[in-house]
């Protein structure tokens, strides 16, 4: 073999070594990427992950917390309707009592809401109708016991039931609706006491 073969013999050998050398080295860096890109994707998907699981609790915790809400509105709902409807049939039965207990009650309500004033006294035609004997005599003491006089007003109001009275053209509604109406809240309270504890 002459000294050019050897040279380029060993020249091709330089070369085919230094080529292995360089393939080697790219895939060696080619391996560190992909090992480097696997490992970010793979935190990168951790952390997707994690934001999902984050981000399904929250709204678990949100609709939990809504359904939660929803329940209570309508617990509250039906508890006041349940309330309105004993406070209905409440004001229905005193509407309903029998005239001398129905009257009893106007007495009272009269001892409360006489003025020491000079007035009138306004009822339904329904109560101008059944009206027992007597009232109007009762009506007139319990006025002088609280310093004043009442007069019967002969022309019928239309109320459901209950009185008005007027002093010097001021009227102070006296209804049985007007009294449930102003005592509405302090009713409702008892009803839920009562009923729901």
């Amino acid at each position: 073999m002459s000294g050019l073969d050897k040279m380029r013999s060993r020249i091709l050998e330089e070369a085919e070594q230094s080529a292995k050398e360089i393939i080697a080295k790219a895939e060696a860096d080619a391996r560190a990427v992909m090992k480097a890109a696997e490992e970010e994707a793979c935190a990168e998907a951790a952390k997707i992950r994690e934001k999902a699981e984050q981000n399904a609790a929250d709204y678990a915790g949100r609709a939990a917390s809504s359904a939660d809400m929803r329940r209570k509105q309508a617990n509250l709902a039906a508890k006041q309707e349940v309330i309105s409807t004993v406070l209905g049939k409440a004001y229905d039965t005193v509407m309903n009592l029998d005239v001398n207990a129905y009257f009893d009650l106007l007495e009272k309500l009269l001892e409360e809401h006489a003025l020491p004033e000079k007035g009138e006294i306004c009822f339904s035609q329904r109560d101008l109708e059944r009206m027992p004997e007597g009232f109007t005599g009762k009506i007139k003491t319990i006025a002088a016991a609280k310093g004043g006089s009442l007069t019967l007003s002969d022309e019928a109001r239309p109320i459901g039931g209950g009185f008005l009275l007027v002093y010097g053209g001021i009227e102070e509604n006296c209804t049985i609706k007007a009294v449930f109406d102003s005592k509405r809240e302090e009713l409702s309270d008892r009803v839920n006491r009562l009923l729901f504890g």
